[in-house]
């Protein structure tokens, strides 16, 4: 199957393109972006979403920033509990396509040490997508 539908959704945000798409939206250097694109992937982890509760005060404003901007969103889950009283886990979620979209808009100024390259969408399902029936088939020939 050829395409990428899904490619937004099976994105990987690396610091390079969070740090463009936050330059780009917030209108701050490119190396104060870096250090906040840092510090958002470290709590995020290799997760798209993250639990409200490994937040300080502090650090949730940047959240709180960034959802503004359109590059985070909250969710939420209840769970009932074994006493049968209710429990709410508030999450926040990377909106990768949004942050896709910022980090390769090309009306906003780059500023700093990133090129102002595409930003290839190198998620497994995309990579494979992109193959013709030739490659699948010389592939296949030099195995054997």
């Amino acid at each position: 199957m050829k395409g990428t539908k899904n490619c937004d959704i099976m994105s990987i945000i690396t610091i390079d393109i969070l740090s463009k798409a936050i330059a780009n939206k917030v209108g701050i250097d490119i190396e104060e972006a870096r250090r906040n694109a840092g510090f958002i992937l470290d709590i995020f982890g290799f997760s798209d979403r993250v639990i409200d509760n490994v937040l300080n005060n502090e650090d949730r404003q940047l959240f709180y920033l960034l959802e503004e901007e359109g590059m985070l969103t909250t969710d939420q889950e209840d769970t009932i509990l074994y006493d049968g009283r209710e429990w709410r886990t508030h999450y926040w979620v990377l909106k990768k396509k949004t942050i896709l979209k910022y980090a390769n808009d090309k009306n906003r100024s780059l500023r700093g040490a990133i090129s102002n390259k595409h930003i290839w969408d190198i998620s497994d399902r995309c990579i494979y997508d992109s193959l013709t029936d030739d490659n699948w088939t010389t592939r296949k020939k030099s195995r054997i």
